[in-house]
């Protein structure tokens, strides 16, 4: 089972941006709520400030930052900023 500290953080290249901007866009105002996710995800951060824990670790992200999160994780979001983001699952 994958854990927080599996998910990968990054600066994304130029060609990695240009891609992410086909994306759609997801956007949620701040709260707390657990997630799992059933395929891979990866995002592009707009906007926002976001916190991901697990029952051990933690992982922080915002904008400019391209996230992977890897198939099966359970993880809880703490939105502390809203976010915007383009993401893709697969």
């Amino acid at each position: 089972m994958p854990k927080v500290r599996d998910v990968i953080v990054k600066r994304p290249t130029q060609k990695e941006v240009s891609t992410c901007k086909a994306w759609p866009i997801w956007n949620c105002q701040p709260s707390t709520f657990d997630w799992q996710y059933t395929e891979k995800e990866t995002c592009l951060i707009l906007e926002g400030k976001v916190t991901v824990t697990d029952k051990t670790d933690s992982v922080s992200f915002g904008p400019g930052d391209l996230v992977i999160f890897p198939q099966d994780l359970e993880c809880t979001w703490h939105v502390k900023e809203a976010v915007k983001k383009h993401y893709n699952f697969g």
